[in-house]
């Protein structure tokens, strides 16, 4: 099940560019560096947001990864040190962003949502994640421990691919074909998640599949919310010629715009799926319903014709003949009879029974 906090009633009143973190702290803030190029690679963690100074400008290619937003303070220097816009650090620190792309004149800012699917029990985990590309730099920030990244980080150590060949914007490329690949993963979880719906709706409509099946409604609306701006996000990247981005790289950006249109009909297909099911469980309840209709219809059409009959003999009347005969007891039980199994026989010609 996806869940996530935000508290976007803290900016309330605020001005723009005032930096305000609008989820829920996990743990404190931590950073870590890979430099690169073709020849050699060097990975660490840093404790001082100061020693990133000197890899802004540097000749090799550096990933610096925030993994925890939620301190202004550090954001506050990540910005001043690399020359980012207020309004760009505010959209970092909110959580709730919408996935866009900015172009300004010396970086691109991209923000992203990263699902995957835990291992134990299979809950979705989602989390924001921004990119800041730059001239030979990436900065990423993310809000939480763990992530899809780390294929490419094997990559980038065991010398694989294209990524420690080309620059910081194939790397960018690199990094959103991770998240979108991690897409396709929690989908196929999702849709098998559907199948077990289905089959268990199909032998057992209870109220519990219901409670599921609106749950899997909203999960669906909330990865969808998250996913169809990615196209935009993909589309600005390929089409703005920035000179940050390299012809080179812009053909993979293409093939992954390619991929997220196929993760967006994915998305459209369980949407219909799970609200398909919303339908057959309530089609399932009214038909429940209509065949206790039916059997409770057909016993009142019995009972009908009978309480007439023992209502007129039942009739204090005196003169009645009926009344003094021998077997007029035993001859209206038959009538009775008779007329029950004739609007028996009848129902089945009719096919309603």
């Amino acid at each position: 099940m996806l869940s996530n906090r935000k508290h976007h009633s803290k900016k309330a009143g605020l001005p723009p560019g005032t930096l305000v973190y609008t989820g829920d702290k996990t743990h404190d803030i931590e950073i870590s560096t890979i430099e690169f190029d073709a020849e050699k690679i060097a990975e660490r963690k840093i404790a001082d947001i100061a020693e990133c100074a000197g890899l802004r400008d540097s000749e090799s290619i550096a990933w610096i990864d925030f993994n925890g937003v939620h301190d202004t303070k550090t954001l506050t220097q990540v910005g001043e040190m690399f020359g980012l816009h207020p309004l760009v650090l505010e959209d970092i620190a909110n959580i709730g962003q919408r996935p866009k792309a900015d172009i300004f004149t010396d970086y691109v800012f991209i923000v992203a949502k990263m699902f995957r699917a835990n291992g134990e029990d299979g809950e979705i985990i989602h989390e924001q994640v921004s990119f800041i590309l730059g001239k030979n730099y990436l900065l990423s920030f993310q809000e939480m421990s763990g992530d899809v990244f780390e294929p490419v980080r094997q990559r980038l150590r065991q010398g694989l691919g294209r990524v420690r060949t080309n620059g910081a914007d194939y790397l960018l490329y690199a990094l959103l074909d991770a998240i979108v690949d991690g897409y396709f993963v929690v989908l196929e979880r999702f849709g098998e998640k559907i199948e077990t719906l289905e089959e268990r709706l199909l032998e057992d409509p209870n109220e519990q599949i219901r409670a599921e099946l609106h749950a899997a409604k909203r999960e669906m609306i909330f990865i969808r919310k998250a996913i169809w701006p990615m196209r935009e996000v993909l589309a600005s990247l390929a089409r703005e010629r920035t000179g940050l981005v390299a012809e080179s790289s812009e053909i993979y950006i293409r093939d992954l715009y390619d991929h997220i249109i196929q993760v967006m009909d994915t998305v459209e297909t369980h949407r219909d799926m799970v609200s398909g099911l919303l339908d057959t469980y309530l089609s399932s309840l009214s038909n429940k319903m209509n065949e206790v209709m039916k059997v409770l219809t057909i016993f009142a059409s019995i009972f009908i014709p009978l309480t007439f009959i023992a209502g007129v003999y039942g009739m204090n009347f005196e003169f009645m003949p009926e009344l003094a005969w021998k077997w007029a007891y035993f001859g209206v039980w038959g009538v009775m009879a008779g007329v029950a199994v004739a609007l028996l026989i009848f129902f089945r010609r009719k096919k309603w029974l």
